[in-house]
């Protein structure tokens, strides 16, 4: 172990004699490990802003499970004559078996709603379950109870969009009127803040007809407590469907929004290994120039090394100590390199920010750093064992009568 340390002591001692030599000839390893520094970090940093996007608008934590209507025949998508779905007393008994989770059923369809006399307007009609009202922020009178889905009530809340648009007094405590939509009249009970910007009814979903539901089946979304329960929950889900509907579980496709995360970590694999292959190529030039070093090296110390050897050194002793100044110098070329990508990072962050008024910021990662200790590593040895061999192949008698 001393003499390990003696060695790399004795290395950069000799590194540091000729810096500026030095220096130079890392030039390219220093300006390639910079640019994979500053490429990782802003790689990593896209990749983090991605997941953070990816999190706000998709819920990581949920099983979809929606009907398959068509089957593909002679490549031609066709609507399939039969087909099994959930319905509300089906999704209550799979619920009934994971009530650690949470879920809830929708059914929608589109129609259009007459305001007067003159004005008609296009109008989204949204069968819920009472766990979709978390979902909603309430702005006058109630939600959507388990009393309304359990009796099949008509009754049924409306958007803001929808209610202005009716002239609604939002701000009214009382009964809000009824509302026809395609002959059915519902009891308008509250007015919500809703995720979109449609005019929209919610009704109870257990009041909406069986031959609209096998027209457009409904989605079930469950929701599991993290994202660590998403395959157990799914693996459930998947379970119900055999045990409930037999063969006809085919007709169910149940998916988890992680392969969104999946594929754009993917994404971000091949373009961090294509940016990697290109920025390879400076850190190649630096590993030549290390080897340029280590040959001047060899030259300038012939008598050093007829030296040694004439008073015992192995060949192994003069290959261990030129290798370890090439990862000495390579150390060097790494370390300045780091500093300066880190640097480039600190300049390119705040102008990517102003140009795309985003909230981005590069990432430092551990992977970055083990990524630029194993290039230094590689590099140091790859440059640096056809110099060490040369110069342990020497003859004494001949290295010293150079001198």
């Amino acid at each position: 172990m001393l003499n390990i340390i003696h060695t790399f002591k004795t290395a950069f001692h000799n590194a540091r004699s000729n810096l500026f030599h030095t220096l130079l000839s890392v030039l390219g390893m220093v300006i390639g490990v910079g640019a994979l520094v500053a490429i990782l970090s802003l790689i990593d940093g896209m990749e983090k802003y991605a997941h953070d996007q990816i999190s706000k608008t998709t819920s990581l934590e949920s099983v979809v499970v929606s009907t398959i209507t068509t089957k593909r025949v002679d490549n031609i998508n066709v609507k399939k004559t039969a087909y099994e779905f959930f319905s509300y007393p089906s999704f209550r008994e799979m619920m009934s078996g994971i009530p650690e989770a949470d879920g809830y059923l929708r059914y929608q369809e589109s129609g259009f709603i007459q305001l007067n006399d003159t004005i008609e307007r296009g109008v989204l009609l949204t069968g819920i379950l009472d766990k979709w009202n978390d979902r909603l922020r309430q702005v006058s009178g109630r939600f959507l109870t388990a009393e309304d889905l359990d009796q099949r009530l008509k009754n049924a809340v409306i958007s803001m969009e929808l209610a202005l648009a009716m002239n609604l007094d939002t701000a009214s405590e009382r009964s809000l009127g009824k509302i026809s939509f395609k002959g059915t009249e519902f009891t308008v009970v509250g007015i919500i803040d809703a995720p979109s910007n449609n005019l929209e009814i919610f009704c109870p979903i257990s009041m909406i007809e069986r031959e609209k539901l096998i027209a457009r089946p409904p989605t079930a979304i469950v929701v599991a407590q993290s994202v660590e329960k998403v395959s157990e929950v799914e693996s459930y889900v998947n379970e119900f469907l055999k045990q409930k509907f037999g063969d006809k579980s085919e007709d169910f496709r149940v998916v988890t929004n992680g392969f969104r995360v999946e594929q754009a970590n993917q994404g971000f694999l091949v373009f961090r290994l294509i940016m990697g292959l290109i920025v390879g190529i400076s850190v190649i030039v630096g590993g030549i120039g290390v080897m340029n070093v280590l040959l001047i090296s060899v030259t300038e110390r012939t008598a050093e090394i007829g030296v040694r050897k004439a008073v015992g050194a192995k060949r192994k002793d003069i290959v261990v100590q030129f290798l370890s100044e090439s990862l000495s110098i390579s150390f060097i070329g790494s370390f300045l390199g780091l500093i300066l990508g880190v640097l480039f990072t600190l300049v390119a962050v705040p102008i990517v920010k102003h140009l795309t008024k985003m909230p981005f910021e590069a990432a430092y990662t551990l992977d970055t750093l083990l990524v630029i200790m194993t290039v230094s590593i590689v590099v140091g040895i790859v440059f640096g064992t056809y110099p060490a061999m040369k110069a342990s192949k020497l003859d004494p008698v001949e290295a010293i009568r150079r001198e």
